[in-house]
């Protein structure tokens, strides 16, 4: 913890800090003592400000991760001037307690988290900005995980500059800069008139979602909602998340502006620096919204709950009382907490520890995007410059400006990626890991030419799905053939891979599936490709551009875009990338069904990425005997997997799968009698062609559509997920 000037410091004649610590956690309801230490270079002195300060992120890290020791960097200590005494002690900003954790080399912190920052201002290309920019990357040289706090000014900063600001010194592309949230329980949401009474209580958000609007709902789930929420009452109400939004808490009324300077997630583009290359990767181009324009580091890449409706229970300066606290000062220790223990998972499992990780973030983003909950409600609006009509907290006057943003679909300027689904994104992370270390020379899906363009990494079959909001004529180019092909709109609530892969939590509300079903998704083809053939896709006419393909590829798939809609090219398959490269290892399969007949599925090995089997393919006469005879055994016994019903879920293990398995699926319906396989050449045909029954959800995700003749084409009447890391170790993320 980066605490400059406080370190564990507490007023003359306190108790032992070690001691109000274990009070501390047992109070929280945990049992055990606390394990901490801290590092004073040159000095410390009791502040309120700042033990303040220290005693939040102390109380979130020994609460969210009791097992992590927590170390106390404080730095050269601050200038202090006693009342009418001489000057004394030396002056340092944040810089020197950075140092002092980057460079520990006794602790070797893997995590370091910083609820401050250099509010020093650097002129972009000085000794001095040179300096702060070294800094951080010692940081991921050291192999450390750097969460920074965005701090709480909102878009202005703090500056009456009239403009949306961003911390230059706290922008490094080293660091994850952490952003807020306000989390509201479904207990909290009638009592707050942001959620409930605007513009009527019937049309509000929490109204629409109490009535089953299914429009509301889809946008909370993408949110992290996971309860129908007309059916919760009690005591469960104050434990379900019902929504997340930008966490700001400005009041503004006729004469006053209450907060300026204070209250919200700053976030916002860095314009003295380039756009860090995983942005990129990821198809982001982050822009200022001032009139001058400019792109640069975005900010944050991700957050947390920092207050609002939901805040904080710590201890206060003295760590001798609980008080409620909020801020991103909270949400960068509670993303701390995350990591240390994603640290341990990895450590379980022989990986090294997370070091520098953003771009495995944004890889996780792009490849399962469930990984992140959504946040799409609220701005972080708060530009002024000093004089006018209305007056902020201090009483002075000031005129608002309107220059910040808002959270929208996807990566925004007030929230980055959004707020973590802990479980989801550990295993997510796990299989990037894995696969980097032990699968790198595994052939991609698709290849950068080297111009601009794409070639094919393998000699496979490739699923070709399309998305879009109308209907649109799509032309694939494989090498010197070309296909041309209508595809209908998807559906409003066609599924996305992030519902696709939250459906895949035990707690995942059955009534949330069985809301969304029957809503259909585009035109499903097949398309068989040589290694380092050509590929390009245009839409309506536009060429496509592959803009997260270098994210994805390496995972199974690629999405062609353009403003008109997407083209995903998909393996129908699996590569059993497990952990350590190791062979004989079980694999986790996860189901959630969504279909009303009985359903059961086969996994089976294949020999390459088109489905051969012995000199078979799909399709061939003695095709269904040869995958029955290479059917993977289940850790339940046999070598079928029941569906568990409409809208259910269930798991199991897959036995004795070897390092770089090809996993093929094979679906029955059991009360129609019809079978369908995940290559399109071995199904049933309607009007001469094939008809595709799987659909790639992301990352080892797939859906299958169980009615013979393609049915309503939703492609999640059972959802099929392999995950070949988390039984790994001590099996903690099964």
């Amino acid at each position: 913890m980066i605490e400059p000037g406080s370190g564990d410091v507490l007023p003359s004649g306190s108790p032992n800090f070690k001691d109000l610590l274990d009070d501390y956690r047992s109070q929280a309801g945990v049992s055990t003592p606390g394990r901490y230490y801290s590092i004073a270079n040159n000095g410390t002195s009791y502040n309120d400000s700042r033990p303040g300060e220290r005693s939040l992120d102390v109380g979130v890290v020994a609460s969210a991760s009791p097992g992590s020791t927590i170390g106390l960097y404080a730095g050269s200590g601050f200038h202090e001037r006693p009342t009418g005494g001489p000057t004394e002690g030396a002056y340092s900003n944040v810089f020197t307690s950075f140092q002092a954790a980057f460079w520990d080399q006794t602790n070797n912190p893997p995590v370091v988290s910083a609820s401050y920052s250099m509010s020093q201002q650097t002129r972009p290309g000085s000794v001095f900005a040179t300096a702060a920019q070294e800094l951080f990357v010692d940081a991921a040289l050291r192999n450390i995980t750097l969460l920074k706090a965005d701090n709480d000014f909102g878009s202005s900063w703090g500056f009456g500059n009239g403009l949306a600001n961003q911390n230059v010194n706290a922008s490094s592309p080293y660091a994850i800069v952490v952003g807020g949230t306000s989390l509201t329980t479904l207990a909290a949401a009638p009592s707050d008139p942001t959620v409930s009474d605007k513009p009527s209580a019937a049309d509000s958000v929490y109204g629409l979602a109490m009535a089953n609007d299914r429009a509301t709902l889809w946008k909370l789930v993408e949110g992290g909602l996971t309860v129908l929420p007309s059916t919760v009452s009690g005591p469960q109400a104050s434990a379900t998340t019902f929504l997340e939004a930008v966490w700001n808490d400005y009041t503004l009324s006729q004469s006053s502006w209450s907060g300026v300077g204070a209250g919200a997630g700053d976030g916002g583009v860095d314009t003295t620096q380039p756009t860090p290359w995983y942005q990129t990767a990821l198809g982001l181009t982050p822009t200022s919204v001032n009139p001058s324009g400019g792109t640069g580091r975005g900010a944050p890449d991700v957050s947390a709950n920092s207050g609002g409706n939901m805040f904080y229970r710590v201890p206060d300066p003295t760590m001798t009382q609980i008080q409620a606290d909020d801020g991103t000062s909270a949400a960068a220790p509670m993303w701390a907490s995350l990591m240390a223990q994603i640290d341990t998972i990895f450590q379980d499992q022989g990986l090294p520890n997370l070091g520098y990780t953003n771009d495995l973030l944004y890889t996780a983003a792009a490849i399962a995007p469930a990984s992140f909950n959504d946040i799409t409600l609220g701005n972080n609006v708060s530009s002024f410059h000093h004089g006018g009509t209305l007056t902020d907290s201090n009483g002075d006057p000031i005129t608002l400006t309107g220059f910040g943003y808002y959270a929208g679909p996807g990566y925004d300027l007030t929230t980055g990626l959004g707020t973590p689904n802990g479980t989801l994104l550990a295993r997510s992370l796990s299989s990037i890991a894995h696969s980097q270390m032990y699968f790198d020379a595994e052939p991609s899906v698709i290849d950068a030419d080297g111009a601009s363009g794409w070639r094919s990494g393998a000699d496979q079959s490739l699923l070709v799905q399309t998305m879009s909001s109308a209907g649109v004529n799509v032309n694939l180019t494989e090498g010197s053939d070309t296909f041309d092909f209508f595809s209908a709109a998807s559906d409003v609530f066609s599924w996305t891979c992030r519902i696709a892969q939250q459906s895949l939590q035990p707690d995942f509300d059955p009534n949330l599936v069985r809301l969304f079903d029957t809503f259909g998704q585009g035109a499903l083809g097949q398309a068989t490709l040589s290694s380092d053939e050509s590929l390009s896709v245009s839409i309506n006419g536009t060429s496509a551009e592959a803009l997260q393909a270098t994210l994805t590829s390496s995972f199974g798939f690629a999405d062609f875009m353009t403003e008109d809609g997407a083209v995903r090219v998909a393996r129908p398959l699996a590569v059993a990338e497990t952990a350590g490269g190791q062979d004989d290892q079980t694999a986790i399969v996860r189901l959630r069904q969504n279909g009303a007949d009985s359903l059961t599925l086969s996994l089976y090995r294949v020999d390459d990425l088109s489905g051969a089997i012995d000199g078979l393919h799909p399709g061939d006469s003695g095709y269904a005997a040869a995958a029955q005879a290479r059917a993977y055994q289940t850790a339940t016994g046999g070598a079928t997997v029941a569906g568990p019903g409409h809208g259910n879920y269930a798991q199991t293990g897959l036995i004795n799968v070897d390092a770089g398995d090809l996993i093929a699926f094979q679906l029955t319906n059991t009360t129609k009698g019809h079978t369908y396989w995940g290559f399109v050449d071995a199904n049933e045909t309607v009007n001469g062609e094939h008809v595709g029954h799987l659909w790639n959800y992301g990352l080892n995700t797939w859906g299958f559509e169980d009615l013979y003749g393609g049915g309503d084409r939703d492609f999640n009447d059972l959802v099929v997920q392999l995950d070949f890391t988390s039984a790994s170790g001590s099996g903690w993320l099964v």
